[in-house]
């Protein structure tokens, strides 16, 4: 059971949404450190005022995560400034909700960076220090499109698909060395944060409200579950698929529950509202 009372914490894409409600569950649990990391300054910093003005501090890094050297470079004044980190939540993740031809070889490049190396590469920097100490859990937050295949988000499926790969494999390997490294993958559906906003919620399975989903995390934690799917239907996604032919999965789920046309309608956030980039990305 990991406990976050007297633990340093470190949330990536930390400045709003998902990662924000995570860093309040931290400090409301009496973490000893709660560390935000993300790309955008202005939130960032708006985020560690808003804290410190209901008497929580925040410690705040302002990183590009698809960028290895800022990594390396954070981490190292990381661990300098606050010591080991206990729990890490690799949150930071970005979509581009379009056909694939339409994607531009940047905005591929940058959705892999992103969804897949960052995660590999911060949890490179943190890995061994709790295995050293014996203790430690990894969070990462994939998506249940790292389950089922979608139109209009191949590459954000992609990516997806790769981080659940690598989460469960790194558990694996955790688990068989005993080292009390704890590795959690979360895989939720659509979440009302914005990021996926316009989206057509799939038949028996309403867009959540990241309060649910983050009372999910924060339980994963606390009782050191290894995978967490919501909402309830997500969970029938690999049985599904392991037992249907593709012809009558892809009938179940595109035209009964019409889950190949929930990016149809999709807009993601608002330019003003996304992360500084001049892709102009959709990003959380």
């Amino acid at each position: 059971m990991s406990r976050i009372n007297n633990r340093t914490v470190l949330i990536t894409g930390g400045a709003a949404g998902i990662g924000k409600l995570i860093a309040e569950r931290c400090l409301r649990q009496r973490a000893y450190k709660v560390i935000l990391w993300d790309i955008n300054e202005q939130k960032l910093l708006a985020t560690q005022a808003e804290f410190k003005g209901r008497g929580h501090e925040v410690a705040v890094q302002v990183v590009d995560v698809a960028n290895l050297e800022d990594i390396e470079t954070a981490a190292a004044a990381c661990k300098k400034q606050w010591g080991m980190v206990d729990i890490l939540f690799n949150n930071a993740g970005i979509v581009v909700g379009k056909r694939f031809e339409e994607h531009s070889h940047r905005e591929i490049r940058k959705t892999i960076d992103i969804n897949v190396s960052a995660p590999m590469h911060i949890a490179l920097q943190f890995l061994p220090d709790m295995q050293d100490q014996g203790e430690g859990h990894i969070v990462n937050i994939a998506s249940a499109a790292g389950l089922i295949p979608n139109p209009n988000m191949s590459v954000y499926a992609g990516s997806k698909w790769a981080v659940v790969g690598w989460s469960e494999s790194l558990r694996l390997e955790q688990e068989e060395a005993k080292n009390g490294v704890v590795v959690s993958t979360i895989l939720p559906s659509y979440i009302n944060t914005g990021m996926f906003d316009g989206v057509t919620a799939p038949a028996l399975t309403p867009i959540m409200e990241p309060e649910y989903i983050v009372d999910k995390i924060m339980k994963a934690v606390k009782e050191d579950d290894i995978l967490v799917m919501e909402p309830f239907m997500t969970k029938a996604i690999p049985l599904l698929k392991g037992v249907l032919p593709t012809r009558a999965f892809d009938f179940i789920a595109g035209r009964l529950f019409g889950v190949y046309k929930t990016m149809s309608t999709f807009k993601g956030k608002a330019p003003k509202e996304a992360v500084p980039d001049k892709d102009e990305l959709k990003a959380e």
